[in-house]
């Protein structure tokens, strides 16, 4: 049986497609050009990533919120980065600041982790547990981790530290990891694909005689504190996801002084070192895509 339908309910459902046809993919308030890129990208058999992955506006300034919560933390300990203080005494002001600030530090309690902060030192390239048994030595380099929930929302960064007399192999590994972090940043533009971030790293960062960490990655974040979708520092122009305005993930290549084989401490199952005893380093930015490039988060 046929039934007669309205004229304007068949316009209302109408305002619910794509003027060409098939569900709008984009939530709310996104433009029409970027619906169209998408749609395109589907229909060339591009990997997009899940609607979910493109946020709304409100919760944008959510992530932008936490983001500065997170960077005013990062400032707020770089004085207390220092020889002859304990990576615990760095935690507790971590944890301090954070709740003063009516947020969260993610990493707490986190399928167990027991600290506020990863903070790894030297050969430790992650996931390093704050301890009063750790003292800063001159010499050392420290990556510092913060992540931070404020009102469900997250923020991720890191930065390295050079504490004293630094050997010059040493400050090296320190600048390239940073500069492999901002060519990553800078790859990360609208229409790109993940390859690109992936590859650009991995050839900075061997053509100054290093290797990048294959076993940890970087991640969306910002509804959750780890999301789709997975960003290797190593791999492929041309491959993998497309990047779509709207979606939020950190780039935080760990780059390796030696060879990129890592293994994780037994002991306390969390602490990520590097199998061959020589030092990491490791810088982190937390970014959104935007319709003409990126936003830096926190960083």
């Amino acid at each position: 049986m046929r039934f007669f339908v309205p004229l304007h309910q068949i316009f209302a459902n109408m305002s619910m497609k794509k003027f060409f046809g098939g569900n709008k993919y984009t939530p709310n308030g996104y433009s029409k050009e970027v619906e169209e890129k998408v749609q395109d990208c589907i229909r060339r058999g591009y990997h997009v990533p899940k609607r979910t992955l493109l946020r709304s506006k409100e919760q944008i300034e959510g992530i932008r919120e936490a983001g500065k919560i997170n960077k005013a933390l990062l400032d707020y300990i770089t004085p207390l980065v220092k020889e002859g203080v304990t990576t615990a005494e760095i935690d507790h002001a971590v944890y301090a600041f954070t709740t003063d600030h009516d947020a969260i530090p993610a990493p707490f309690l986190y399928e167990g982790f027991p600290k506020s902060s990863c903070i790894s030192i030297n050969d430790v390239v992650c996931h390093g547990i704050p301890s009063t048994k750790e003292v800063i030595k001159d010499g050392d380099i420290v990556n510092v981790d913060l992540t931070t929930i404020y009102k469900g929302y997250f923020a991720d960064a890191s930065r390295m530290f050079m504490i004293g007399n630094v050997s010059e192999e040493n400050q090296k590994l320190v600048r390239v990891a940073k500069e492999c972090r901002d060519i990553g940043v800078e790859m990360a533009k609208p229409w790109a694909r993940l390859g690109d971030i992936g590859e650009a790293i991995q050839k900075h960062a061997e053509s100054n005689g290093y290797s990048v960490v294959r076993d940890l990655c970087g991640h969306g974040c910002g509804v959750k504190f780890h999301e789709d979708p997975n960003v290797n520092h190593y791999g492929k122009a041309g491959t993998g996801m497309v990047l779509v305005p709207g979606m939020t993930f950190t780039i935080e290549p760990m780059i390796n002084m030696g060879k990129f084989q890592v293994f994780i401490d037994e002991d306390d199952g969390w602490t990520v070192c590097t199998e061959d005893g020589l030092p990491s380093a490791q810088w982190e930015s937390h970014i959104l895509i935007t319709e003409t490039g990126n936003e830096i988060l926190c960083e």
